[in-house]
């Protein structure tokens, strides 16, 4: 098949706060998104992480929670308890956000690394609406992605052994939609990089 007939791939940045390891015992606290960039068969074109958007506070789904966890984000459960979407009300926005960001292209969620964001976000897509914008495998790993193209083993790839023009100048707040808009430019960025000149 020619790349130039395969369905483009519309990236969106996703980052999830949660107050635990998993979801089910533990929940989801805020949800952001950002579009990064669309990809065809012509190559990758950025998008401006601010411009299509999304994000949401929700309200907890169980008891339980682990404190440290809970720190790392600075949100209030009891807020959100109160004031907090319904997983099931938040999640069928994100899918209908989702859907309307990338129609003629199919939806891929990009993130750093991806492993517990896709957790999180596929597990509440399928509990809580049944089905996933981004199908049952559409994610990629930002860590996956520099490791391969800068020729390291997986387990030795940080942020801080990137080079310095990869990463986006904005600050990782643990802010879910300040995050998303940070990694979509670090996606951006890893897209067009050629990768690293081995020796």
């Amino acid at each position: 098949m020619s790349a130039r007939r395969v369905k483009p791939s519309l990236y969106i940045s996703v980052d999830i706060e949660a107050d635990g390891p998993i979801p089910g015992p533990y929940s989801m606290l805020s949800l952001g998104a950002a579009v990064a960039g669309v990809q065809d068969g012509g190559g990758f074109t950025a998008a401006d992480p601010e411009e299509r958007t999304f994000y949401r506070e929700l309200r907890p789904i169980s008891e339980k929670f682990v404190p440290e966890a809970l720190a790392v984000s600075g949100l209030d459960r009891a807020r959100l308890t109160a004031e907090g979407a319904e997983a099931a009300v938040a999640l069928a926005e994100f899918t209908a956000w989702v859907r309307e960001v990338s129609a003629g292209a199919q939806p891929v969620m990009c993130g750093y690394p991806a492993a517990y964001d896709w957790t999180f976000l596929y597990w509440y897509l399928i509990r809580f609406t049944g089905s996933s914008p981004f199908g049952h495998s559409g994610c990629l790993d930002m860590k996956t992605l520099y490791a391969t193209k800068a020729g390291l083993p997986l387990r030795a790839v940080a942020k801080g052994t990137m080079p310095r023009e990869l990463l986006s100048r904005r600050r990782h707040t643990h802010h879910a939609l300040d995050d998303a808009i940070e990694q979509a430019e670090l996606f951006a960025n890893l897209m067009k990089w050629p990768g690293a000149t081995l020796s």
